[in-house]
């Protein structure tokens, strides 16, 4: 009977969408910290107690005062008030210090298992969610959590037995101060159900206003030379003050959508305060009862004001908590492909033979990016990949390191098909030294210790010798101390090109993948850089993506890539001779050079033919 009512109670909980929220949080963060909440719990008991007795206590101390007035009663009075004020603000304090640190708890491990579960999101996430989206839900999703659950246990452990205790004293004062807590507590709550719903839609109104507003802060940060460059301040000022003021408008329609839960709460307590005036004043007048018993009933509704004011609340409250906790459970609660099975194995070592066999592939469904690639990349070997931009070549890397999987077909390294096993072990085989190079906030020697860490000093100094970066590495005044600053923003692209191949060069992986390495130097920058990249080529399989043939022309072999197959290949004199794909790239790419001063006696430029 007990099993069957607690199920049907649990059943008519879940109804609720807040309460549902609610209950999930109970399960996943409450549970694990009742410890906690048990002691913070325990001290609003204390704090619940106390200020009843404070109001029960004021029966003896006006009786003491005016009626039989005695200084030994007085004094009694006097004490015992004080020990009930210390006793409530040490318990005030200590449950604030429990709330906190419990709170602070719920809001590290749930920023712990967001960061966790976007580990394990595949680059196709990042792609379709802005980061102010991603953020918003790493900070507010967290905080959202511990102020519902804190909420939740305030109004239950603080404010309802506040309310208890002090009806309790009124009620053994004159228990016909029952009925009017019974007229104003229900007609509060009701009259602010119709508001709980309103609230919930301004949240949601506000969090994608301010979603938005931190999508263009992030992207004039990020793109404000861009800004400058085509002096877009007007358009970005007028984007930028559209959110800002969206923003504005549903923080003030939710100000006044909370506020309006207090006319009502303050005409009900001025109704319920009137009557216990005239209901006790009748009885001290007329019936000729103590004053004492009217100013304990008064003080225990005036204390009781308060915590029910903030109870009357405490759906609006809520609805704004449950926009971003729905928020972090929307993200916890979504796929994380990465996160493999721990028994899946490791890719064996060894040589990097790289082959794609009948490989398709899509970003979005019914727009195929790879239509059966076909492609060999053998250890030891240089395998460029050329082609029209939108062909491909990019997606072959992103298959080997597994970004994203092939929709059919094979990716195999050395016969072993990559999807069988851990994605960090196939990464672990291949170094990337793409265009857009990636450093992150710290030192020089920091971010070329990413390519191993707990690699040695002398290991992260051979590596920048072998990149062609130490001598620059040295003159800066800390030497590999240096900050680069937010994506390396205090070094030049060659510098930061060559950092990023000192990376490469400590991870001393089997396979090289370079993407556009060298398309945005200038060049000098060019010329060091592909001096470390030719020493980094040596005994690795290497798949180098090109649009300048003449960062290609020694590969071992060339593949042209269009609309995602293989076209050609061969190497660069075999494909010339062929006159197909690749001699129409060269003679677009060249001809200007083969009419002027600049070209062999065969008529081929001699960048070419050297």
């Amino acid at each position: 009977m007990t099993s069957s009512l607690l199920e049907r109670l649990r059943a008519r909980v879940l109804k609720d969408e807040s309460m549902r929220v609610v209950y999930r949080l109970f399960l996943s963060d409450g549970t694990k910290h009742w410890k906690g909440y048990a002691v913070a719990f325990s001290f609003m008991g204390l704090m619940a107690a106390a200020t009843g007795g404070m109001a029960y206590l004021m029966k003896g101390a006006v009786d003491s005062i005016f009626v039989n007035p005695t200084a030994q009663a007085i004094w009694a009075v006097a004490l015992m008030m004080m020990f009930l004020s210390m006793t409530k603000g040490i318990s005030a304090y200590a449950q604030n210090v429990a709330m906190a640190r419990v709170g602070n708890r719920i809001v590290a491990d749930n920023q712990k298992r967001i960061f966790d579960r976007l580990l394990g999101k595949e680059v196709s996430y990042y792609s379709q969610h802005h980061t102010a989206d991603i953020t918003m839900r790493f900070t507010m999703g967290a905080a959202s959590a511990r102020d519902a659950l804190n909420l939740v246990i305030t109004s239950i452990g603080r404010d309802f037995l506040s309310l208890i205790a002090l009806a309790t004293v009124a009620i053994v004062q004159d228990p016909f101060l029952a009925l009017i807590a019974l007229i104003v507590m229900p007609a509060a709550v009701l009259g602010t159900r119709k508001l709980i719903r309103k609230a919930k839609q301004i949240f949601k109104r506000e969090f994608t206003s301010a979603v938005k507003l931190n999508s263009i802060n992030i992207e004039f940060i990020q793109g404000v030379k861009t800004v400058k460059a085509y002096t877009l301040e007007p358009i970005m000022r007028g984007r930028v003050h559209t959110f800002i003021d969206d923003v504005e408008r549903a923080s003030n329609n939710l100000a006044k959508t909370q506020a309006k839960s207090s006319p009502l709460m303050e005409t009900l307590g001025g109704f319920a305060i009137a009557g216990v005036i005239l209901y006790a004043g009748y009885n001290v007048v007329v019936l000729g009862k103590t004053p004492g018993e009217f100013f304990s009933v008064l003080t225990a509704l005036l204390l009781a004001y308060e915590p029910a004011k903030r109870l009357s609340r405490f759906h609006v409250d809520l609805a704004g908590m449950m926009v971003g906790a729905n928020m972090l459970f929307e993200l916890l609660d979504g796929d994380s492909p990465e996160n493999e099975p721990a028994d899946k194995p490791a890719l064996p070592a060894g040589p990097g033979r790289i082959t794609f066999d009948d490989v398709h592939f899509e970003y979005r469904k019914g727009e195929p990016v790879l239509r059966g690639m076909d492609l060999v990349a053998e250890p030891g070997q240089t395998t460029a990949l050329v082609g029209a931009s939108g062909g491909g070549k990019s997606t072959v890397i992103a298959l080997i390191e597994r970004f994203y999987t092939a929709t059919s077909g094979a990716v195999r390294i050395d016969g072993h098909d990559v999807t069988d096993y851990t994605r960090s072990s196939v990464r672990a085989a291949s170094a990337l030294v793409s265009q857009d190079v990636y450093l992150f906030s710290g030192t020089v020697r920091e971010n070329i210790a990413f390519g191993r860490p707990g690699a040695t000093e002398e290991e992260i100094v051979a590596a920048a010798k072998a990149a062609h970066a130490h001598d620059f590495i040295m003159g800066f005044e800390s030497g590999y101390d240096t900050q680069v600053g937010e994506h390396g923003a205090q070094l030049s692209g060659g510098q930061r090109q060559r950092i990023a191949i000192s990376r490469a060069f400590l991870k001393n992986a089997p396979i090289l993948l370079l993407d556009e390495a060298t398309a945005a130097l200038d060049s000098e920058s060019e010329y060091e850089v592909q001096k470390a990249l030719l020493t980094l080529q040596s005994a690795r399989t290497t798949i180098v993506i090109a649009h300048r043939l003449q960062t290609v022309v020694r590969a071992d072999k060339i593949c042209v890539v269009e609309s995602g197959r293989v076209v050609e290949s061969g190497r660069h004199d075999e494909l010339i001779a062929r006159r197909g794909r690749y001699y129409t790239f060269y003679q677009m790419q060249f001809a200007h050079e083969a009419n002027g001063s600049g070209s062999d006696e065969n008529g081929q430029p001699a960048l070419l033919s050297a």
